[in-house]
């Protein structure tokens, strides 16, 4: 059985979404079974903190992960990009508390994975299997995420708001088994898909201590006359982008099982509530 890691490091600089602060991050190769993790090298001792589901800390607007009273936040995108990319080992250094936003996507992370290139890795120990037997399902109001059992894996998400210019959205994307096909397929279809607000919550959210780090440069901004800032890169980009996220939230897993991921009008408190009941189920 083969994982793989970075043939080289790869570095990104960029400013939080949330805090509005400029970090730097940096992905070097690591061990094989190691798997994902974040390394605080701000701080005394360079803390660890797992990309493990059991470490989700938080998942207001975005996904923090902690282990005592280290954090690091919205972790979202990144893992999407290693995890879709087929970067199973990570050692992931950054100097702060949040990954850096970029353009809003996961495209300048798939890119720079692509550019550095895979390295194959034998494992003797491999995982037990997470398996999904049975469909699992997470509602909240009209909101819900679902595990269904499937010979593929594959992630549908739908999306409603009122804004015309949104409206409701569906899209599906399946992970191939090729992983060649599968980085390819990530980084054309998910990867490029950005975050996206409503022109009418930026300044509650503002006030709220959120979005510090939020632009017309990283973000794409809906009111209800249309689009900010387009153009947008897909014609369903923010329905897309949900893709993204739910993609690196079940990242946490390890890997994704072999199922549907089915979401509509999830969150990432949604999405982790399913990852957490893949686990105790699988």
């Amino acid at each position: 059985m083969l994982e793989h890691t970075l043939a080289a490091a790869i570095t990104q600089t960029g400013v939080g979404l949330h805090s509005g602060v400029t970090t730097q991050v940096r992905i070097l190769p690591a061990d094989a079974g190691s798997g994902r993790y974040f390394v605080r090298v701000d701080l005394p001792d360079s803390p660890i903190i797992p990309a493990q589901v059991a470490a989700v800390s938080q998942t207001v607007l975005s996904t923090q992960l902690g282990k005592g009273d280290v954090s690091v936040r919205t972790v979202e995108h990144l893992l999407a990009a290693l995890a879709g990319m087929g970067v199973d080992n990570a050692r992931i250094e950054i100097d702060g508390g949040e990954v850096p936003l970029l353009d809003g996507s996961a495209r300048i992370w798939a890119n720079s994975i692509a550019q550095a290139g895979l390295t194959p890795q034998a494992i003797t120990q491999p995982q037990s299997p997470i398996t999904v037997e049975q469909p699992i399902w997470i509602r909240q109001d009209d909101a819900f995420v679902a595990a269904i059992p499937a010979s593929e894996t594959r992630f549908s998400y739908g999306i409603d708001f009122d804004l015309p210019a949104i409206g409701n959205q569906w899209h599906s994307w399946c992970k191939v088994s090729d992983s060649a096909q599968a980085s390819l397929s990530f980084s054309e279809e998910i990867a490029p898909a950005r975050t996206f607000g409503l022109a009418h919550q930026i300044e509650y959210l503002q006030k709220s201590g959120l979005i510090k780090g939020g632009s017309l440069d990283n973000a794409l901004v809906c009111s209800a006359e249309g689009w900010v800032n387009p153009p947008l890169r897909f014609a369903n980009e923010p329905v897309r982008h949900k893709i993204l996220d739910l993609v690196g939230d079940l990242s946490l897993l390890g890997y994704f099982p072999c199922a549907h991921f089915l979401a509509y009008k999830a969150s990432h408190n949604l999405h982790i509530q399913l990852a957490q009941k893949i686990l105790a189920d699988g």
